[in-house]
């Protein structure tokens, strides 16, 4: 818990956030290591020094008294540490001799330490934490370049601090690395190897180092860059050339991060590092390795952005939004009505029902549409059902057409296309596809031994004339066939059935809530895409056509909180406008950013979108929990 740092905006486990110190300190942000130490005038960060150089007992108490006294009650000390490269064993470490020092290095002890004003400390590998605003990873600079010892370091302490506390990396921010260790969860870096860099004779860039020597003019215009040249640079005093490259690096360090803040803010991080972690093969692995550890990152991931997603690299099949949407598709979708499944191939224009391909289909199948169950393969995101074309991601995505699909590609949609047909079956499948796509359905229904129907022959287009009459007189023959239920649906059913699916999708199971079997007949209302679900006149929920969710009313909710899902508990208050994270007394932890939420208290029911994770509402002190649309006094 913390009273000193507050996150403001979210984007996975990058965070924007402030330090409410002397003056506020907005981050991510860089520290000047160099000015860490200076209590003369003092930054709003400073540390105070070494265990190591500790001799008499309560030699470090007094230390961190003189130094509150001189930087006072609104600077963050950074208490005495006694680090070590992470190789050393842990019992062949050196224990500080005083309970006292104890508490200053790792936070345990008296964890309040009421009065003491904003700190951080220390934090190692499996020790407990404090009570801090800021805590410090030991030995981050001996982890460049060992991808997966960093990342069980960063998940380790992540899972032991407090979500609205702070985390600092020390000695390892580069232009090259700093959107992939924000992208991770670390808060605070230090211009610690711009400088070593700039001693060294070497120029950093966010797309790699240079040795000075080997430029022949700066790719950069920063003030120092614009003013000389490299050989000019390299004429210099060693000195004068050193402070001077320095400059340069921070501002590279500085402009970057600047870059990266602004990605978070418009939830895009993930798309730029995409791109950006190709610099060095430790950060490409380290990406990758990150999204083997899937719950780390769904659980601070929202269920929809408003921004596109970029799908142009091998790494897009394993982001959270692509794996999360197959994932809810297996465990949650449940398909309503037809027997006859048709497989059609996507469209780069979204919704698909919208591109001229679709409307060619659609038109084909004229009144036998009805009898039919359409589900689009797609890459990246493996299968979307017509009813969730809307939703988030498959009607945001973009990706790179080539006609060419690599294996890794094939593979992954063929999955889940065969997960799906193994929990659902249909009376029969028709394929409506050409090329990769229907060798994905042939792998598909060779593992599973089905029998598939094609519309289109070798080379043949999907919208010609011949295949598109090819595809309607097998549907056509399909239904007259006795195997087949004929009962078509009407366009009542039809819209009931999409809402079905996309609550389905969104709530699981506890979508039965919204659709009772008893009691006034439950049925939507207004065009697609602005569906509305009424229970007789009461408007229990409205389609959000934007992201393709529900957005409930408090008629909706009421049938909801039946269910413990997607339920936030509160404090005996009626709140306005929103509910911050100390009102908070239970979530459900499957809640996450951007879903919708019931709000249940003894004096109050709402409705809203939540903006941080349930488990990060249990825990955090600070900060929105959850934007309210709809409050109602009980």
């Amino acid at each position: 818990m913390t009273r000193y740092f507050e996150v403001e905006q979210r984007d996975g486990a990058a965070r924007i956030g402030k330090f409410l110190l002397s003056t506020e300190l907005r981050t991510p942000c860089i520290l000047h290591t160099a000015e860490l130490g200076n209590l003369e005038t003092p930054s709003p960060i400073v540390d105070a020094g070494s265990l190591w150089s500790a001799k008499e007992p309560g030699e470090t108490e007094a230390r961190i008294k003189e130094i509150r006294e001189k930087v006072g009650d609104e600077t963050l000390i950074i208490l005495p540490h006694q680090a070590y490269p992470p190789a050393v064993p842990y019992d062949a470490r050196r224990n500080p001799e005083t309970s006292t020092e104890g508490t200053a290095e790792t936070g345990t002890g008296d964890e309040e330490r009421k009065g003491e004003g904003p700190t951080g400390a220390l934090l190692r590998l499996g020790e407990a934490p404090g009570k801090r605003d800021l805590y410090v990873m030991e030995g981050a600079g001996n982890l460049e370049n060992n991808a997966r010892k960093f990342l069980e370091t960063v998940l380790d302490l992540k899972s032991r601090i407090p979500p609205d506390s702070a985390l600092y990396a020390p000695n390892l921010a580069l232009p090259e690395n700093v959107a992939t260790l924000v992208y991770l969860g670390v808060d605070v870096l230090d211009d610690t190897r711009t400088e070593i860099a700039a001693y060294s004779d070497i120029y950093l860039t966010a797309a790699g180092r240079f040795h000075l020597d080997s430029l022949t003019e700066f790719p950069c215009r920063c003030k120092v860059c614009a003013s000389t040249t490299p050989k000019e640079l390299l004429a210099l005093p060693k000195a004068d050339r050193s402070r001077l490259l320095a400059d340069h690096n921070r501002d590279a360090l500085e402009a970057e991060l600047a870059l990266v803040r602004e990605k978070v803010r418009g939830g895009a991080l993930r798309d730029y590092l995409e791109g950006q972690c190709r610099v060095r093969p430790w950060l490409t692995a380290l990406l990758r390795l990150a999204d083997f550890e899937y719950t780390y990152l769904e659980e601070r991931v929202p269920t929809f952005r408003k921004n596109q997603l970029l799908a142009n690299t091998s790494e897009a099949l394993s982001r959270v939004e692509v794996v999360r949407f197959a994932r809810r598709i297996q465990e949650r979708y449940t398909p309503k009505g037809p027997e006859i499944l048709l497989l059609l191939p996507c469209a780069a224009k979204k919704p698909y029902s919208i591109s001229q391909s679709h409307q060619k289909f659609t038109h084909a199948l004229g009144r036998y549409r009805k009898f039919v169950h359409e589900v689009i393969i797609t890459s990246p995101l493996g299968i979307v059902p017509r009813e969730l074309e809307l939703t988030y991601p498959a009607a945001h995505y973009d990706t790179a057409v080539t006609g060419h699909w690599d294996e890794e590609e094939k593979a992954w949609v063929s999955g889940c296309l065969e997960a799906y047909l193994s929990r659902h079956r249909y009376t029969a499948v028709v394929a409506h596809v050409e090329g990769a796509y229907r060798e994905i359905c042939e792998r598909t229904a060779e593992k599973l031994g089905l029998e598939i129907a094609y519309t289109a022959g070798a080379g043949e287009s999907l919208t010609s004339p011949a295949a598109l009459q090819k595809l309607r007189n097998t549907v056509e023959t399909l239904c007259s066939s006795e195997d087949i239920n004929r009962k078509s649906r009407n366009t009542e059913e039809a819209k009931l059935d999409l809402i079905k699916g996309i609550a389905n999708y969104q709530f699981g199971d506890n979508a039965e809530f919204l659709f009772p079997e008893k009691g006034e007949k439950v049925q939507v209302k207004g065009r697609f895409p602005k569906h509305q679900l009424f229970a007789g006149k009461r408007q229990l929920a409205t389609l959000v056509p934007q992201y393709g969710i529900l957005a409930l009313s408090l008629e909706g909710a009421q049938l909801m909180v039946n269910s413990s899902k997607s339920v936030v508990q509160i404090d005996d208050f009626v709140p306005r406008g929103s509910i911050l994270a100390p009102g908070v007394i239970r979530a459900d932890p499957e809640i996450r950013p951007n879903d919708e939420v019931i709000v249940l208290g003894e004096r109050a029911l709402c409705v809203g979108r939540a903006m941080m994770s349930g488990p990060e509402m249990e825990q955090a002190s600070r900060g929105i929990a959850i934007a309210l649309r709809h409050v109602k006094k009980l």
